[in-house]
């Protein structure tokens, strides 16, 4: 083999290193459908809500601390649904928020004015299953591996949202977590991990690199990622966020009776299932070249999913917040 061609196979074994070499070097935040992803769920839900759900779930808004925050970047509106749709990615916007910290990572930081915490509680975001059926309990290497929050934080968040009892600023808080967790719910990678070829577990799909070809803005990412964005663009908001929200409810109707209505832990289960069967490309390559099939397929799913999450939050709420 001539030098030139051993240069051309060194550079391209190194372009389908580098994203993993990165990888590594990269912190991995776990974060489940991006904006666009949560607002849409927020905004199917608004639609499905009844009147008196809207109008407890505006008037807690209306207290939230950050609320002028979200009047500020979406504009106010009598009804509070812009507020609503902003709400539904507060919970990620605090991992770059420096009121907050990420407990056993930073110091606590002070207790603000209406916040029963300022913690970051990364790990409610997600519940670690892995896919290969092995018992959590015999799966677990570390404390970090197979962990998570999501199911119980929805139940204990439900509680708190149907207890008129209980102090406002704790019914507050809770709700942009409700709106959130659902959407979190609904994704597949938030529910699974995987062990790879050396017998690690992929931290929700974190650990696993693909090349998408349909997406020039991110040709690279992680597996994780690549689902999160299928929404579409994080910035979408506005009418274009209304027209993609009327284009998922018209495509996938509201079940007229759902058996997982407002039960997390069927949501969890489906969710499993899906990362089980269509989340993960054919492993017939180290860095993995999505194909249009998969592509396809996975942009299906993320839409039914999306719209899912919508009717089901609403159902919910309807359930927590509407009529008695």
């Amino acid at each position: 083999m001539t030098v030139s061609r051993l240069a051309l196979s060194a550079f391209r074994c190194w372009r389908l290193l580098l994203p993993c070499t990165l990888l590594l070097l990269m912190p991995t935040p776990v974060l489940a459908w991006n904006a666009a992803g949560h607002r849409l769920v927020a905004s199917i839900a608004w639609e499905n809500l009844d009147a008196r759900a809207r109008s407890v779930a505006a008037g807690l808004l209306r207290d939230h601390p950050d609320y002028v925050r979200w009047r500020d970047r979406a504009g106010a509106d009598e009804s509070g649904r812009l507020a609503f749709i902003e709400a539904s990615t507060w919970p990620d916007d605090i991992r770059s928020d420096n009121r907050f910290y990420s407990a056993g990572i930073d110091a606590p930081t002070p207790l603000l004015p209406g916040f029963p915490d300022m913690e970051r509680h990364r790990d409610w975001h997600y519940v670690n299953r892995p896919l290969d059926g092995t018992p959590a309990i015999h799966a677990q290497r570390n404390r970090e591996s197979v962990s998570g929050m999501l199911e119980q934080q929805l139940v204990a968040l439900g509680k708190v949202l149907s207890a008129l009892g209980a102090p406002r600023s704790t019914r507050v808080y809770a709700l942009p977590w409700m709106i959130h967790l659902v959407g979190d719910a609904h994704q597949p990678l938030h529910t699974s991990i995987r062990l790879d070829a050396q017998g690690h577990w992929d931290r929700l799909g974190n650990g696993v690199m693909v090349i998408n070809p349909f997406n020039p803005r991110k040709p690279s990412s992680t597996l994780h990622a690549y689902w999160d964005d299928l929404p579409g663009p994080p910035w979408l908001r506005g009418e274009r966020l209304d027209a993609a929200g009327r284009a998922l409810t018209a495509a996938y109707p509201a079940a007229p009776a759902d058996p997982a209505r407002s039960k997390p832990g069927l949501w969890i289960e489906e969710s499993w299932h899906l990362a089980r069967q269509s989340a993960y490309p054919p492993d017939d390559e180290f860095v993995p070249t999505l194909s249009a099939a998969f592509h396809e397929n996975a942009k299906e799913i993320a839409r039914r999913r999306i719209a899912e999450a919508g009717y089901r939050l609403a159902d919910l709420l309807n359930e927590l917040l509407g009529e008695p």
